[in-house]
């Protein structure tokens, strides 16, 4: 999923219209509705101007009052029917396109949800909303500006050509003789502000990406001081956003004030034509000839009323496209769990095993090298190792957020592939180190707005963890709004309330990511006392660094740059004088030499 690519020369690609359209098919009768209605616009467009010139040729020439007064009353019910008429042409683009952005919009964000995370780890957050909401919305305008609209004026265009060559083709062309500068006007305007739509739309994303990211992690930025620095980032990125605005309106306002020079010459050539027939003709004759010229002013201004902004419909339709293509190569992206079974236990055992796994996030760059271990249902296993060494990376296979390269997961002897995917991560209960919550109340974030979660079982598990008393001194309790990431928590607390959330789904396999390595020591007790209680005839994985938490696991399992390097219990490890024994001693030696400089 690349950034921007350079417009293509061609005018649009037909298969992604017609995949753009493919959204609309459910919607067919507004499609033929709008169709119907653009042709009735382009036959009532003209009438007027020809009704206008019988009115003075048959009746105001003949002095037939009756008649005139008859006239102008069909004309006003005509005008009101084309007004109607076009109200209903305007609204039912609108709403096909506002249709089609929703159910596009579903769907993409649908296909986002199932991507693999390495696609999370190389995309930028900012790219992907702009894909999903401004790059969307631009689509909307192929159908409330772009196609639909263009074919109507064209439809109106030819209407009034043919009823202006129908009433005299002479005069007709001594008007349209400078449409030559017209049509080339257009061509450089359309290419002009087609350069300048683009570099806006790759502004837009860049603006989107470097404000998301950054506001994100506003607390690294103010801790190191480095808001100057990213203010003149900014700035440069904006400075880029502007340039290609003032662009696409420096072309505007050239093009603009051109058209109405070029319909003025028009009207100027009528003028001069009508003035050197009308001078030396009789009164009933002139009049006659005057009819015939007031239509034809009327005609130039219904021929340049859509010709003003066809040049930017076509290219709000070409941005429309660039916007499709950027969108459907989100919906075309494979980078997704493409195998999944059908096996779905309501519960699982706990037996877990790997079988020579290789796992690199990108080529041969393998994280994880020939893992190979059994953890038997009801047992607690540590992982332990330096930074990097793996452990985050063998829990992330687990519940195929990840795809190995090699070798087997199995768990209950059954493939993890062979796993619906949903029953398989229902099953595996989280708690990550990183701790993310989202907008909302404590009750939202714990069940993840799972209306099949009764507050009595929030209140149960909360009670377990010992964190009931803490929600119920919040403002509203339960329904306390944390804030976006949890902003109004501390990490402590975050920690917390995502223990909670792991003991109300009650899986079958419990991993804790460092789960106590943000809290305090009296958090940190509270955690311990109902992981005991948690992980009592549960299989469980545990990743700490601090040692002191795992001595009770059944096995440890030590990683090193991908590899198992040693496998015991904290007894025979230590004994064994090996890899765990000189990180154990490590760290209490770091520890004993902080208390006594603390005394």
């Amino acid at each position: 999923m690349s950034d921007e690519k350079k417009p293509k020369k061609k005018i649009f690609d037909f298969s992604t219209l017609s995949r753009v359209f493919s959204y609309a098919a459910p919607y067919k009768s507004r499609i033929y509705w709008s169709i119907a209605l653009s042709i009735l616009l382009a036959v009532l467009s003209p009438l007027r101007p020809f009704l206008i010139q019988v009115t003075i040729n048959d009746y105001i020439r003949h002095g037939a009052a009756q008649a005139v007064i008859w006239m102008t009353i069909f004309q006003i019910v005509l005008l009101l029917a084309e007004t109607i008429a076009r109200f209903y042409f305007s609204f039912a683009t609108a709403w096909l396109g506002q249709t089609v952005v929703r159910d596009l919009r579903v769907d993409v964000y649908k296909k986002i949800l199932g991507l693999n995370l390495s696609q999370f780890d190389t995309t930028p957050i900012g790219t992907l909303t702009t894909r999903t909401i401004n790059d969307i919305e631009a689509i909307n305008d192929i159908f409330s500006d772009g196609l639909i609209p263009i074919i109507a004026d064209l439809l109106s265009i030819l209407s009034v050509l043919a009823f202006m060559f129908w009433t005299d083709w002479r005069l007709t062309l001594v008007c349209l003789a400078p449409f030559p500068f017209l049509l080339l006007a257009t061509w450089l305007f359309k290419e002009s502000v087609n350069k300048s739509f683009i570099r806006v739309r790759n502004a837009v994303a860049a603006l989107n990406a470097f404000v998301q990211e950054h506001i994100t992690g506003m607390a690294i930025v103010q801790a190191f001081a480095a808001e100057k620095r990213e203010e003149k980032k900014f700035k440069k990125i904006n400075r880029e956003h502007r340039n290609a605005n003032i662009n696409a309106i420096f072309a505007y306002s050239v093009f603009f004030p051109f058209v109405e020079i070029i319909l003025a010459i028009s009207t100027g050539l009528l003028v001069y034509w009508g003035a050197t027939r009308v001078y030396n003709l009789p009164y009933a004759e002139a009049l006659g000839l005057s009819g015939k010229i007031v239509s034809f002013f009327l005609y130039l201004n219904l021929l340049f009323r859509p010709l003003r902004v066809m040049a930017d419909k076509f290219n709000v339709l070409q941005m429309g496209m660039v916007a499709s293509e950027r969108v459907f190569r989100v919906m075309d992206n494979d980078d997704f769990i493409k195998t999944q079974g059908t096996y779905a236990p309501a519960r699982m055992k706990g037996k877990v095993e790997f079988d020579k796994v290789f796992f690199a996030y990108t080529g041969d760059r393998y994280v994880l090298k020939n893992i190979t271990f059994t953890m038997q249902p009801g047992q607690t296993i540590a992982l332990v190792g330096h930074t990097g060494s793996g452990k985050t990376s063998i829990i992330s296979l687990m519940n195929r957020l990840y795809q190995i390269q090699e070798g087997e997961i199995r768990i209950d002897d059954v493939r993890v592939e062979d796993y619906d995917l949903a029953a398989l991560r229902r099953n595996i209960g989280v708690v990550l180190q990183d701790v993310f919550l989202f907008s909302g109340s404590v009750v939202d974030n714990i069940t993840l707005r799972n209306d099949q979660i009764s507050i009595e079982q929030v209140v149960a598990a909360a009670k377990l963890i010992g964190m009931h008393d803490f929600i119920m001194r919040l403002p509203g309790g339960y329904h306390y709004n944390v804030m976006e990431r949890g902003s109004s928590l501390s990490l402590g607390q975050r920690q917390l309330l995502s223990f909670i959330r792991a003991l109300l789904y009650d899986p079958s396999i419990l991993i804790l990511d460092e789960a106590t390595s943000s809290v305090d020591t009296e958090s940190e007790q509270l955690i311990q006392e109902a992981i005991d209680k948690l992980i009592a005839g549960r299989s469980s994985i545990i990743i700490a660094h601090r040692l002191s938490t795992i001595r009770k696991a059944s096995q440890i399992i030590v990683l090193d740059k991908g590899e198992i390097r040693e496998i015991g219990t904290h007894e025979q490890l230590l004994a064994k004088g090996g890899f765990y024994a000189k990180l154990h001693e490590m760290q209490f030696s770091k520890h004993a030499t902080a208390e006594r400089k603390a005394s």
